[in-house]
């Protein structure tokens, strides 16, 4: 049986349109579902920071992320420069379900050891701990609040 072409791929966000399309994403989820204001969703980080970014057969965008690095990430890692930052994930409302969060993860870690890291830390919602674990982050750390929203760090090996 042939599975057919994927619904979608993931990528390294490159150009103007990758990441307006991918700022795009992150106003839908966070600013519009989460409530997150809009001022603290973008930050001096992005322009430094390796965006990903998973679109559909027809070109739209399902999802994004973040790979903070270097300095950029040293106040989220404990200072340890081989590690890095994932953050800003998001998938939109009508892509969720078909695994593109983990698609995302897996391409932010790549683009990590393209980097020469050797650890991923994030700060995840604590709802979304389960999802993490099941990719092989673990928590470490007390709960801690982030935009109003309850988080925990956690971490992976590359």
């Amino acid at each position: 049986m042939n599975p057919g072409p994927a619904p979608y791929s993931t990528r390294r966000a490159l150009g103007e349109s990758d990441l307006a399309a991918c700022f795009q994403v992150r106003k839908d989820v966070f600013v519009g579902e989460q409530q997150v204001p809009e001022e603290i969703e973008y930050d001096a980080h992005d322009a430094s920071a390796v965006h990903v970014i998973a679109v559909a057969a027809d070109g739209s965008a399902l999802g994004t992320g973040r790979l903070l690095h270097g300095e950029d990430a040293a106040d989220r890692t404990g200072g340890d420069l081989a590690v890095g930052s994932l953050g800003r994930l998001a998938v939109t409302r009508e892509a969720r379900g078909l695994g593109v969060g983990a698609a995302l993860v897996r391409a932010i870690e790549e683009q990590a050891r393209t980097l020469g890291l050797a650890a991923v830390d994030l700060h995840a919602q604590t709802h979304a701990l389960g999802f993490y674990e099941r990719l092989g982050y673990a928590a470490y750390g007390p709960e801690f609040p982030d935009a109003g929203i309850p988080h925990r760090a956690m971490r992976r090996a590359l």
